[in-house]
């Protein structure tokens, strides 16, 4: 009995030991995943993704910062490494001055002071709705290697294989010319040898009965009279023609003293036509935007990162930059104006005549008439020229050919229902509302 009451003791404490065994490997277990999952957490945070970085950047941080050049404020290349190595800083540092840079200040950070007073005590933005992982994400990009420009050898390629092009089909030409000038040559040889043997065969030539031609022509008076007619309606026609083309300047392409690409601003970064020409929705003008609306954005654009050609490199785009920066008087270096600032010499390409009046606004803003419809495919325009003629005629079909949208429009409720009916349509044309009426437009 001793025994068996000794082995069930046994067996008892036994098992109550591989219970408490499998509830303590359980828990370090437990833990252990704790610790796992709370360390990925953790070690994603930090691992960010500089694609996704690279867009938050360029929303956020890119009016301001370049990671290469100090701007507004300072450059950001490799920043988290620079302050953790130059001022043991780390990354929960940057997000309290990302988020609120002015609170870091003011709570007398020593280096927050320090950037504050060097950049003459610009506060930054603050970023409060930025978390972590994209502060993450942020400086994963600017940990990235610079990129450095592939030269742009196949736009100089096509650009020579075109002009190659051009000059086969020259030599073509140029060797056709040749061959029927040698073909008439030929022709002219011919007729003199058989000329020759005509003669020494006694054979009277019939074109030695004949008059010259100029005084057999000279003798007819009827062709000699048809034929000053012609010249005299012919010589009218091109007169009146040459005259007709004094003051249209369709095609007028002047040279800038700042070379502007249309192309590159209105076409490749899309930017609205109205935000530089600012002064079309309201006033009868255009208008040249002054410096200061370039250097909104080329505070920040210093170089060109767009497509090169075989016409312009990326170099020759720089330079009319620096060309900028000089006429509004930017030091680039220092990030501030000299106030050396120099006028530029436009030179004007769309020029109406004094007695012709006409008001951007009208068209712009109360038609809708988009810019492309008198100044062409703007968009394209590496080099900005006069599309359109301009002319009274090329008016005069535009408002012939136009109907005007005068729905909901109260202004116009009367006047579309008299019209209307006098001209027996629904929708009115500018002409028929009085466009073609002469003090519309000389005054």
């Amino acid at each position: 009995m001793k025994k068996s009451y000794q082995s069930l003791e046994d067996n008892s404490t036994k098992n109550m030991k591989q219970v408490i065994y499998r509830k303590l490997t359980s828990n370090i277990l437990h833990l252990g995943f704790i610790l796992l999952l709370t360390f990925s957490t953790t070690l994603n945070a930090q691992d960010g993704d500089s694609a996704k970085g690279k867009t938050l950047f360029n929303t956020n941080c890119a009016a301001c910062h370049n990671l290469d050049k100090a701007m507004t404020g300072p450059s950001l290349r490799y920043v988290e490494t620079r302050l953790s190595d130059e001022q043991g800083l780390d990354r929960a540092w940057l997000s309290d001055w990302i988020r609120n840079s002015a609170g870091l200040v003011k709570s007398g950070d020593s280096y927050a002071n320090q950037i504050y007073n060097e950049y003459n005590g610009t506060a930054m933005t603050a970023f409060p709705t930025l978390s972590d992982q994209d502060i993450s994400d942020i400086l994963a990009y600017t940990a990235t290697d610079p990129v450095v420009a592939a030269t742009p050898v196949a736009a100089a390629g096509s650009g020579s294989g075109a002009s190659e092009g051009g000059i086969s089909n020259k030599i073509i030409l140029g060797a056709l010319a040749l061959l029927f000038a040698l073909l008439a040559m030929a022709l002219v040889l011919v007729r003199q040898t058989l000329n020759r043997f005509a003669e020494a065969k006694g054979v009277e030539l019939a074109d030695k009965k004949r008059l010259p031609l100029w005084k057999a022509f000279a003798k007819n008076q009827f062709l000699v009279l048809v034929t000053a007619i012609l010249f005299l309606l012919a010589s009218g026609y091109y007169v009146f023609g040459y005259f007709m083309q004094v003051g249209i300047d369709q095609g007028y392409q002047p040279v800038q003293p700042i070379h502007f690409s249309h192309k590159v601003h209105a076409g490749d970064n899309g930017i609205d036509c109205k935000y530089c020409h600012s002064s079309a929705r309201v006033s009868k003008t255009s208008g040249i935007p002054s410096l200061n609306v370039c250097m909104n954005c080329h505070k920040s654009v210093y170089e060109y990162n767009g497509e090169t050609t075989a016409e312009h490199s990326k170099e020759f785009y720089d330079g009319e930059i620096q060309k900028l920066y000089a006429a509004a008087g930017w030091s680039d270096a220092d990030q501030k104006y000299t106030g050396d600032a120099q006028p530029v010499k436009w030179v004007r390409i769309h020029n109406l005549p004094d007695f012709a009046y006409f008001n951007h606004s009208q068209h712009v803003t109360v038609a809708g008439i988009q810019c492309q419809t008198c100044h062409g495919p703007v968009e394209e325009m590496e080099v900005m020229y006069q599309y359109s003629p301009l002319t009274m005629g090329w008016c005069i079909n535009c408002h012939r050919e136009t109907e005007v949208n005068v729905k909901d429009n109260a202004y116009y409720t009367k006047i579309h229902e008299q019209l209307s009916k006098k001209y027996g349509v629904d929708k009115l044309t500018a002409a028929q509302m009085g466009g073609l009426e002469c003090g519309k437009c000389h005054y």
